[in-house]
């Protein structure tokens, strides 16, 4: 599926990928209890570009682990399509983010003894229908630097190569935790393309973590977040190249 460049397409007519209902997570307990997710409702629709924003500690990441199966929420509902992510058990788990999940964080977490090529290769082997190693690459504008070592490449080419990584198997769900967190201004606005232009091809659903507002506008909607609770939710009438973020 391929998503329309310019005027976003409304979440109502879009299939539902996740359905959030009254999630709560609580880390510790009695006096010493963190409500990191306080009762978070929401819905996520295939193909479409989220960026979750809030201050530091609002629920951002909790939530962003939450959906990626790396974490399990206290309470609530939480459905990745038919699939009970809240009853699901650590095989089943391993399985989702296998095979639907993509994980972009802000360190690259790349091997440096391995080429670009792989290093997203790693991936290619254990995926179900993955592209090439070669192709992820070239569509983050890394054709290039296909046999180039990490230590070869520059901060950004580095990130490069990790969304590469994350987007290989074809995930139907892309998660990135403030992806240009270690990043330049503009490296970061060369990694926020590469990210945008593998939601708009591949058509993945994609949820960006920043507390940078500027980047709001780059999304078809931006979810605030709130001690631990959606606070509003808006909805942009056309996505921002990145490339045009007033930074």
């Amino acid at each position: 599926m391929t998503l329309p460049t310019s005027d976003a397409v409304t979440a109502s007519t879009r299939d539902q990928v996740f359905r959030v209902r009254g999630l709560t997570k609580v880390y510790g307990t009695g006096t010493a209890a963190v409500h990191a997710l306080a009762g978070v409702d929401l819905d996520l629709h295939a193909g479409e570009l989220v960026v979750l924003l809030g201050p530091s500690g609002s629920g951002k990441t909790t939530l962003l682990n939450n959906l990626g199966g790396l974490d399990v929420p206290t309470t609530g509902e939480l459905w990745y399509r038919d699939m009970d992510l809240t009853a699901a058990d650590e095989d089943q788990l391993t399985r989702y983010r296998r095979d639907a999940v993509g994980f972009i964080f802000q360190f690259y977490n790349l091997i440096p003894s391995l080429t670009a090529r792989e290093n997203v290769a790693l991936i290619t082997e254990i995926a179900r229908d993955p592209m090439p190693a070669e192709d992820a690459l070239h569509l983050v504008h890394l054709g290039a630097r296909l046999d180039h070592f990490p230590a070869q490449l520059s901060g950004g080419e580095q990130q490069r190569v990790a969304i590469a990584r994350a987007i290989a198997k074809r995930p139907e769900v892309l998660l990135c935790d403030e992806p240009t967190g270690a990043l330049d201004v503009k490296t970061g606005i060369v990694v926020l393309e590469a990210i945008q232009n593998a939601n708009r091809e591949l058509g993945t659903l994609t949820v960006v973590i920043t507390h940078n507002a500027i980047m709001a506008d780059m999304a078809d909607r931006v979810i605030h977040l709130s001690d631990g609770r959606v606070h509003h939710i808006r909805q942009n009438a056309q996505r921002a190249p990145a490339s045009s973020l007033n930074w």
